[in-house]
C-alpha cells in the first residue's frame, strides 16, 4: 500500500501501481466520470498514470478555475479533430496540435486552405469519431522506431529528430489515427460531448516565415452544450467589441501595407483620444511631484549591454544599424536613458526620491503573425516613469503609486481587478539576471510592503522582469481575460550597473533602488482595452466629439453656428452637421459615431434660445436652456461622470 494525500490535505491508502482514474473512482464514481488528468507532486499525469509511491495527487476536472482539467480535454480534442481531418483529407500533414486558455487549434499542411464548407464536414465527421466512443491508449517507442512509425509526417519526423536519445517518446492512438504527443488525454473520445469549430488561418510552422504556411483550425469542445452556447454568445460579444472593427468604424486608426505591419496611424478621432490621454496622465504626474523628460528612439548598442537589456531583450530588437564608428538600435525600452539622466548629476539624500518620468515611444521586433491593431505594435508609446529612492523611501514610494494606480481606475471605472505579485523562475537562469542574494532580498522585500499596504494580491512565478520582481494589477475584461495595465517593478540590479549614487546623510556614496513604474501601459494597448471595454462608447470626457448639433433645415444653420462657436468657447469638442439630409438620417448615424451628445435645432429652438438634446445612452432628454446644457457638460467632463 502507498499514501497518498489529495488537495484538501485528506490522506489515502491506496494499492501500490492504482492508476489515477482508479483513485477518482474510490473518492466518487462523480470524479471518476468527470476527471480529464491527475497531478503527481506537482507534475501532470495522464488518467492512466500508476501511482508507485507516496505523493500529492490533484485530480483535474473540466470546470471554470481548473485551466489543466480544461487542457486535457482540449488537447484530447484537438487529436478527434486530426482524426477527422485524416478521414476528409488523406493526403494531409500533421503539425501541431496543442490546447491553449481558450480551447485549441491542430495546423495542417493540405493542399489549399480550408473553406468554411470544410469546417462543416470536418465538425461532423469528429462527431461521428465521438459518436464512435473509441478507446485512445499510450504507448511509447524508442526514437529509432518512432522515426519509422512516422515516416510519411515529416513535422512529427522533425519534432522527434530533436528529442535526445533515451529520452522516452510517447504516441496516443485512437482507431486508425496515432499521433506522437506527450498527453495528456481523456480515456475515450466519448468522454467528449460538444464541439465547435471556430476558424481557420495560415500559419508558419514554428512561428517563422522562413517555414512553410501551414492552416490552423481553431476549435473549442464542452461536456454541457449550455457550456458551448454561453461561449460562442461570448465570442459573439468580443467580436462586437474587437478594438480593430472599432478602430475602423470609429475612425480611430488606420494601418496600411505600405508603411508596415504593426505599424498604426492615428486618425484625428484617435489622436484626439491619445492627446486627452496624454494630458490627464501628465497632469497627475506633474500634481505629484514628477519631472518629464525627452529621450532619443535611439541608442548605442552599448547603452543596452550596460544595462543588460541586450543579454535578455535582444532578439526582440530591431537589427543593429552601423553608423559612423557605432553601432546603433531602437529602443525597445526608457529605463538605461533614465538611469543615464539621473547620474548627469550629483545627487545627494535629500534630493530623493526623484521621479523622472516620460511619454516615451518605444520598438519591438514583433513577428508580422503576431501583431495586432492597437493591442500588439512594433512601435509603442509608454507612459513610463523611473522613481529614484533611498531604501528607507521604498514603501511610501510605492504606496503612492498604488494610491495614483487606483485614483485612475476610479477615473475610468474600473472596479474587476487584482494585485500580482510577479516573482522570477528560480529555475530559468536565462531569463533572470542571475544574483539569488539579490532577487530573495527584493522578492522578499516587496512581498512584505504588499503585505504592510494590505492589498489583496496573489503570487506568480516566472511574470518577473529580468531584473526584479514587480506587482502587476491584472483587469478582468468584459470578455473574462486578464490583462496587465499598471505595474510597479522593484529594481536593485540597474542602478548597480550603471553605478548610480546619493550622498547619504553620512556623507558617503550610496546606491539608490529604482522603482519602474507604467501606470497606463502603453497609450496604444490602452486604448485598444478601452475601445473593447466601452464598445467604443468613451465617457464624454474622453469622446473625440462630444456634441454634434443637427440643424433641422437650412434656416437653422446660423443658429447652430451661433451654439457650436459658444460650446467651442468652453472648450467643447462640437461639430455642426449641416448637409441636406433628414433628421432622423443624421440622428442614426450621430448614434453610429457613438456621440455622447445631439442637439436637434428647429424653428421653436431658435425662437426660444434652447435646445433639443438627445443622449447618446439615455435617449431623448427634452429641451433645455442653452446656459443649462452648458453647465451640465462642464460638470460631467469635471467629474469624468460615465
Amino acid at each position: 500500500m502507498i499514501t497518498i494525500t489529495l488537495k484538501d490535505g485528506t490522506k489515502k491508502q491506496v494499492e501500490k501501481g492504482d492508476s489515477i482514474l482508479t483513485v477518482a473512482k474510490q473518492i466518487s464514481e462523480g470524479l471518476a466520470r468527470n476527471a480529464t488528468c491527475g497531478e503527481v507532486n506537482g507534475e501532470i499525469k495522464d488518467l492512466r498514470y500508476p501511482l508507485e509511491e507516496d505523493c500529492e495527487l490533484v485530480i483535474h476536472t473540466f470546470s471554470a478555475d481548473d485551466l489543466e482539467g480544461k487542457k486535457a480535454y482540449w488537447h484530447t480534442t484537438s487529436h478527434i479533430m486530426a482524426q477527422a481531418v485524416s478521414h476528409l483529407f488523406p493526403e494531409v500533414k500533421f503539425a501541431i496540435g496543442p490546447s491553449i486558455e481558450t480551447g485549441f487549434y491542430y495546423d495542417f499542411d493540405v493542399e489549399k486552405p480550408f473553406s468554411e464548407e470544410n469546417l462543416v464536414q470536418i465538425e461532423e465527421e469528429m462527431k461521428k469519431i465521438i459518436k464512435e466512443n473509441r478507446e485512445i491508449t499510450r504507448f511509447s517507442l524508442p526514437k529509432k522506431e518512432a522515426l519509422e512509425l512516422m515516416k510519411e509526417q515529416p513535422y512529427k519526423r522533425e519534432l522527434i529528430e530533436e528529442l535526445p536519445e533515451g529520452e522516452e517518446i510517447s504516441f496516443y492512438q485512437q482507431g486508425d489515427f496515432t499521433d506522437l504527443c506527450a498527453g495528456p488525454h481523456l480515456m475515450s473520445t466519448g468522454k467528449v460531448n460538444k464541439v465547435k469549430l471556430l476558424s481557420s488561418s495560415g500559419a508558419y510552422w514554428r512561428g517563422s516565415e522562413k517555414n512553410k504556411m501551414l492552416q490552423r483550425i481553431y476549435a473549442i469542445s464542452f461536456p454541457k452544450a449550455s457550456e458551448l452556447q454561453e461561449h460562442l454568445a461570448l465570442l459573439a460579444e468580443a467580436k462586437e467589441r474587437d478594438h480593430k472593427k472599432l478602430g475602423k468604424d470609429l475612425g480611430i486608426f488606420m494601418t496600411h501595407p505600405l508603411v508596415g505591419s504593426g505599424l498604426p496611424m492615428y486618425l484625428p478621432n484617435g489622436a484626439t483620444v491619445r492627446r486627452l490621454l496624454e494630458r490627464y496622465i501628465l497632469d497627475k504626474e506633474i500634481e505629484l511631484g514628477y519631472e518629464h523628460v525627452y529621450t532619443p528612439s535611439l541608442a548605442n548598442t552599448e547603452l543596452y549591454k550596460t544595462s543588460g537589456h541586450w543579454d535578455h531583450y535582444h532578439e526582440d530588437m530591431f537589427p543593429v544599424m552601423k553608423m559612423d564608428q557605432e553601432e546603433m538600435v531602437l529602443r525597445p525600452m526608457n529605463c538605461p536613458h533614465h538611469m543615464l539622466i539621473y547620474k548627469n548629476e550629483l545627487h545627494s539624500y535629500k534630493d530623493l526620491p526623484i521621479r523622472i518620468g516620460e511619454l516615451a515611444h518605444d520598438f519591438r521586433y514583433e513577428a508580422s503573425g503576431s501583431v495586432k491593431g492597437l493591442e500588439r505594435v512594433r512601435e509603442m508609446c509608454q507612459n513610463d516613469a523611473h522613481l529614484f529612492v533611498t531604501p528607507d523611501q521604498i514603501k511610501a514610494e510605492i504606496e503612492k503609486v498604488v494610491s495614483l494606480i487606483l485614483s485612475v481606475y476610479e477615473d475610468f471605472g474600473f472596479k474587476d481587478y487584482t494585485f500580482r505579485l510577479s516573482l522570477r523562475d528560480k529555475n530559468n537562469k536565462e531569463k533572470y539576471f542571475d544574483d539569488d542574494q539579490m532577487w530573495d532580498m527584493a522578492e522578499s522585500q516587496l512581498r512584505q510592503i504588499l503585505t504592510e499596504l494590505n492589498l489583496n494580491f496573489y503570487e506568480a512565478e516566472g511574470e518577473a522582469a529580468f531584473y526584479g520582481p514587480k506587482l502587476d494589477v491584472q483587469i478582468k475584461t468584459v470578455t473574462g481575460h486578464d490583462e496587465t495595465v499598471s505595474t510597479c517593478q522593484l529594481d536593485f540590479l540597474l542602478p548597480e550597473r550603471f553605478e548610480l549614487e546619493y550622498i547619504g546623510e553620512d556623507g558617503k556614496a550610496h546606491r539608490p533602488v529604482v522603482i519602474h513604474r507604467a501606470i497606463l501601459g502603453t497609450f496604444d494597448r490602452f486604448m485598444a482595452f478601452l475601445l473593447e471595454e466601452t464598445k467604443g462608447v468613451f465617457p464624454l470626457w474622453l469622446a473625440p466629439v462630444q456634441v454634434k448639433i443637427l440643424p433641422i433645415t437650412d434656416y437653422q444653420h446660423e443658429y447652430a453656428k451661433q451654439i457650436e462657436k459658444e460650446l467651442k468657447k468652453k472648450g467643447i469638442r462640437v461639430q455642426v452637421d449641416d448637409r441636406n439630409e433628414k433628421t432622423g438620417y443624421k440622428i442614426r448615424e450621430a448614434q453610429m459615431q457613438k456621440i455622447p451628445y445631439m442637439v436637434v435645432v428647429g424653428p421653436k429652438e431658435v425662437e426660444n434660445h434652447t435646445l433639443a438634446i438627445r443622449s447618446y445612452a439615455k435617449g431623448d432628454l427634452g429641451t433645455i436652456e442653452v446656459e443649462e446644457f452648458k453647465q451640465k457638460l462642464k460638470q460631467e467632463i469635471e467629474e469624468k461622470i460615465r
